[in-house]
């Protein structure tokens, strides 16, 4: 794990899953000395190296003078079964589901949106998509170790079982949509997929959606970043929740 926010929401979450800590050499800013400081309190262990040494550490990512050393993969803990994630939930499910991201730097931005946006997990297939990277935990600013990450090994057979098991009404994002986002209902139980940089959704995955939504382009571009899609769905289901609530008192 490295960067100042990801190593910093560490330590505020749970400081027990780093196992050490190394800070640059002869840096002595604010930033620096109260990690240090919240670290020496949890008893990790702080290794001053030289910058280059961080660099080799963090492959060449942009480390901002730290880089933690994590027990396992410094995620939260909690169900690994969207089913069994869904059933512990007292509140109606609002998950993103990711068809085959790649792109670290958008998984991260994705997880930082979802965790903003209130949403319940971040479920993505185990092969042919990105897992949690020390990118990914930089980039999302200590959303990776604070949303459930759920990797399926078949993901259009998760979202059967969660359409006829659990409830869950599953939404495609699609360029061409019969509806735009703001016109469908996102109010109750429902799962949010996106598809990849590439390709978009897949067929299986498009075929166990309830349906397609799209959003209002009104310029040349015909399709937004995924992360920024993400965040533009994610805030328009919150909008609708929060809008049935007020209209229930």
């Amino acid at each position: 794990m490295f960067g100042y926010h990801a190593v910093r929401a560490a330590l505020d979450e749970d400081p027990r899953v780093l196992i050490g800590l190394w800070v640059q050499l002869g840096r002595r800013d604010a930033r620096i000395r109260g990690l240090i400081e919240r670290a020496e309190a949890a008893g990790v262990a702080i290794h001053p190296v030289p910058r280059a040494a961080l660099g080799e550490r963090a492959g060449g990512g942009r480390h901002q003078g730290v880089v933690a050393r994590c027990r396992g993969d410094g995620r939260r803990q909690g169900p690994e079964d969207p089913l069994a994630l869904v059933a512990s939930l007292d509140v109606p499910a609002l998950l993103l589901v990711l068809d085959g991201v790649q792109d670290p730097h958008n998984l991260g931005a994705c997880l930082r949106t979802a965790e903003a946006a209130g949403a319940h997990a971040v479920i993505v297939p185990r092969d042919r998509a990105v897992g949690i990277t020390p990118t990914v935990r930089k980039v999302a600013s200590g959303a990776a170790g604070r949303v459930p990450f759920l990797q399926v090994t078949n993901l259009a057979r998760t979202l059967q079982s969660l359409r006829e098991e659990a409830g869950v009404r599953v939404a495609g994002a699609a360029a061409g949509a019969p509806v735009t986002a703001y016109e469908a209902d996102l109010s109750g139980p429902l799962a949010l997929v996106l598809g990849g940089e590439e390709r978009g959704l897949r067929r299986l995955t498009r075929e166990r959606c309830d349906l397609l939504v799209g959003l209002p382009m009104a310029g040349r571009v015909e399709s937004l970043n995924v992360a920024v899609a993400a965040g533009a769905l994610l805030f328009e289901a919150c909008r609708q929740r929060l809008a049935g609530q007020a209209g229930g008192s």
